[in-house]
């Protein structure tokens, strides 16, 4: 690789730009609620020390020693693990198409949050205007709004993207990274001022010490760290292999994951506080208001801020912007490694590989943006991540640990880091990792395929086959010659 971060705190904003994205926001308040409240900190402190910093090490390790693209790396430890690494890349690749596509739900809603167009059913106008619905006859039906919306942040993205890492990515980092911490924490501290914030909080970090006899809680903390932390999903290891010399990589990746963690604790805190308020003013039961997702975002949110007066017209913009800040971060990520492979398979400069991979996602996207766009997003999350992705983590920790070798990461990891790592984390990368991401895995297929019907099964068999297919093609295309 040629390109390289031009310092160490541009890597680190890129990478808590990476990790930030719109889960912490919608997704990590309601799993700490559903299980088990403040006793969920237990198995999700565990859950980061066994398996988000070691995992994350192994990565910056790689990454930073490889210096190749992520095909390109499992290629060199055998030809026939190549296809792995296009499957990873391809899957990752999906993510990036429906993500960009919830973006512009909420690039949808930041225009209408000055005036409240969403109007007095945020329900209604999410399901009409932006987001649809699993009404299979408005299939053939584009949702003009959020295609119109989708489009404007691919052209931007590709403005953005196609430049040198450091004037594009790098650049625009450390401008919005810290833009995102001053909004969220002005809209966290005016959340505790809330009449009501109390009910929200107690009612979030309320510990239910039992949960922890249940094994479902243990699986949502790794299912939580798994992609609070996006790791084993080549992104990580892609921004790494840009990293400059004397690194201190193990203490790069303990700020990276303190800072993620400590982000979306307190934006759960602020979510239930508000979440209260609401409760508190308009006698409505707090256990009613919970949601997460896009039902949290995007019509529990709207109902919050008609009901805030003026300061709404204040916080409604400053949300949906810091979720297109903590969004568009995590797509550039997104995108990275395939356009990473794509370039470095193919000798394209990076220009090239970004507008054809922009254009061919930015046609994809308008299968999201039909009248069934939230259902369709639904089923390819659940099965890309909870299968496909999850499948291939745990492959790569059985590589890497078997095949690979991660002794001889130990030397390249404690050169220049103040904390240092040893037999321990050998251990962990060996033998826990693959044995917790397996029967993560087992779990998540098993729910995934008795909560599906004749259409998930049929998306699920279409994109399987997408990403089969073109695994096998990229692999025998042009081999790879050193």
């Amino acid at each position: 690789m040629e390109q390289e971060w031009n310092s160490i705190l541009t890597f680190i904003l890129a990478m808590i730009g990476l990790t930030i994205g719109i889960g912490n926001i919608w997704r990590f308040s309601y799993v700490l609620y559903s299980n088990g409240g403040g006793s969920f900190f237990i198995p999700y402190i565990i859950a980061i020390l066994i398996m988000g910093i070691p995992f994350l090490i192994l990565e910056y390790g790689l990454g930073f020693s490889f210096k190749g693209s992520f095909s390109k790396l499992m290629y060199s430890l055998r030809p026939e693990f190549e296809m792995i690494a296009w499957a990873l890349v391809l899957f990752v690749f999906i993510v990036v198409i429906y993500y960009m596509v919830i973006l512009g739900w909420d690039f949808a809603y930041l225009l209408n949050s000055f005036n409240y167009g969403w109007g007095n059913n945020p329900a209604s106008f999410f399901t009409a205007s932006v987001g649809g619905s699993s009404d299979l006859t408005k299939s053939t039906t584009l949702i003009l709004l959020t295609l119109f919306c989708t489009l404007i942040l691919w052209a931007v993205f590709w403005f953005i993207t196609y430049r040198d890492i450091n004037d594009g990515i790098g650049k625009l980092s450390k401008i919005l990274i810290p833009l995102l911490f001053i909004i969220m924490l002005f809209i966290f501290i005016y959340s505790f001022t809330l009449p009501g914030a109390y009910l929200g909080i107690e009612t979030l970090l309320r510990p239910n010490w039992l949960s922890l006899l249940d094994i479902n809680i243990w699986l949502a903390a790794l299912g939580q760290i798994i992609f609070s932390l996006s790791i084993g999903q080549a992104m990580v290891y892609t921004y790494a292999t840009y990293l400059p010399k004397n690194s201190k990589l193990v203490d790069e990746v303990l700020l990276v994951v303190i800072t993620n963690s400590l982000y979306e604790i307190f934006i759960a805190i602020g979510t239930f506080s508000i979440l209260g308020h609401m409760s508190f003013t308009s006698s409505i039961p707090i256990n009613e208001l919970i949601s997460e997702g896009t039902g949290l975002i995007f019509i529990v949110f709207p109902e919050v801020f008609n009901s805030m007066g003026i300061m709404g017209h204040i916080l409604a913009p400053l949300l949906f912007i810091s979720i297109l800040i903590a969004g568009f971060t995590s797509a550039f990520a997104l995108f990275e490694p395939l356009l990473s492979s794509l370039c470095d398979k193919f000798k394209w400069d990076r220009r090239k590989g970004v507008t054809i991979l922009v254009i061919i996602a930015g046609v994809c996207s308008i299968i999201f943006s039909t009248g069934i766009g939230s259902y369709l997003v639904g089923i390819v999350d659940e099965f890309v991540n909870n299968f496909g992705i999850l499948i291939l983590i745990g492959v790569q920790a059985i590589i890497f640990g078997w095949f690979y070798g991660v002794e001889k990461l130990i030397p390249v990891l404690n050169e220049f880091s103040t904390i240092k790592v040893g037999k321990t984390w050998v251990f962990i990368i060996k033998y826990l990792l693959p044995i917790f991401l397996i029967a993560f895995w087992l779990n998540g297929t098993i729910n995934l395929f008795n909560n599906s019907g004749s259409l998930e099964i049929a998306v699920d068999l279409i994109i399987t086959i997408i990403v089969v297919g073109f695994s096998v093609l990229l692999t025998k295309l042009n081999p790879k010659a050193d």
